[in-house]
């Protein structure tokens, strides 16, 4: 492939057309297990199928779960460290609690309980000691922002599973829906609500095989300056920010949103996960950190394709009542993260329309269910 023609997630090796229907495959056959808990006394919650967590009614207050792999951003902290010999494994722990925690609390839950799963290639991964202490150093690091338990986890040496050298990190969590009136799964979604977006860090951890990719195509790879003092590698190493604080901050100032979103995989397109027929109108789009700016140009794709695949800019998306949207983004930048009055919900068929770029995104461009 020549060096200047575009790069895309199906051509980095993540094709979502391929792994979305084994996901409804999935959710088709899990939803059928849900009678289960009524041998136990308790229910689930039915719109938080398919939704980024899921809710079990326990009577007195609403149960949410649910477990996140990282994916392949280690491989960029292990080729950083190689590069420059420093250890980016504190800001792999925070990237792989903020996969699950970010996803938990979309449902208005209050993260509980974190437990950790780290598979590696071999015992001899676990060897070595500053990268090891890094890892649990930044895990805790993150549940002490977010205000969670480590419960416990596991620590597997698969070789034959895992390839030799590197590490599989994933995360469950546990959270509290309590009031009940917490609840957020988008009943109340509808026109007129507003869209509040957050901030994002930079790529956080979805589309790193892209970014990956993207590296064998320059002369200087990981070492690449993408802004004066910083590498491409740094940028992608950037810590996931973590979103809880936010939603605790928004709780107690007595703001319940009517639905969240956590922009990850399929980027922009994620603002289209609720099931309702409804327009998002999209007036101000946030600026691009310098690192998703740089992916975009280096690898020559359109804005159609960037705000498709990446968060660009917007790592997570709350839709509230238009009265409390100042409020919301006042919140969140007092949180430390910055936010935009971005959108507003609108009666029509179902799409987003990102003005300031010119892209719009319909229902068939996103099948989670």
């Amino acid at each position: 492939m020549s060096a200047s023609a575009p790069l895309t997630y199906d051509q980095a090796g993540v094709n979502y057309d391929l792994i979305d229907p084994l996901k409804i495959a999935a959710q088709r056959a899990a939803a059928a297990t849900g009678a289960h808990l009524g041998g136990h006394g308790f229910s689930e919650v039915a719109a938080s199928r398919g939704e980024s967590a899921y809710v079990v009614d326990v009577g007195p207050f609403y149960l949410a779960s649910i477990v996140e792999c990282l994916g392949t951003k280690t491989l960029v902290a292990d080729e950083m460290a190689a590069l420059t010999g420093k250890s980016f494994y504190a800001s792999i722990a925070q990237d792989t609690i903020a996969m699950a925690i970010n996803d938990l609390i979309t449902v208005g839950a209050t993260p509980l309980v974190v437990q950790a799963y780290w598979a590696a290639g071999g015992s001899d991964w676990f060897g070595d000691a500053a990268r090891a202490q890094a890892l649990v150093a930044g895990w805790k690091a993150a549940c002490d922002t977010c205000a969670v338990a480590w419960g416990g986890g596991e620590t597997p040496a698969l070789a034959g599973i895992v390839a030799d050298g590197r590490v599989d990190l994933a995360a469950s969590c546990t959270g509290l829906i309590n009031p009940k009136e917490r609840l957020s799964v988008g009943d109340d979604l509808g026109p007129g609500d507003a869209i509040v977006l957050l901030a994002s860090s930079g790529i956080h951890a979805n589309g790193l095989s892209l970014a990956r990719k993207l590296a064998e195509r320059l002369p200087k790879g990981y070492l690449t300056e993408i802004a004066p003092g910083l590498s491409y590698g740094e940028g992608l190493l950037a810590p996931t920010t973590l979103y809880s604080p936010v939603t605790e901050a928004l709780w107690k100032a007595g703001i319940v949103p009517r639905y969240s979103a956590n922009i990850t995989g399929h980027g922009w397109r994620k603002l289209l996960r609720h099931p309702k027929a409804l327009t998002y109108r999209i007036h101000t789009v946030p600026p691009k950190t310098a690192v998703l700016d740089f992916i975009q140009r280096q690898a020559g794709q359109d804005d159609r394709e960037a705000y498709s695949t990446l968060n660009m800019g917007a790592g997570f998306a709350l839709f509230v009542k238009a009265e409390d949207a100042e409020r919301t983004a006042q919140i969140s930048r007092d949180c430390g993260i910055d936010a935009w009055v971005a959108g507003r919900v609108e009666a029509g068929e179902k799409r987003v329309i990102i003005e300031p770029i010119g892209v719009e995104f319909g229902s068939e461009d996103l099948a989670l269910r």
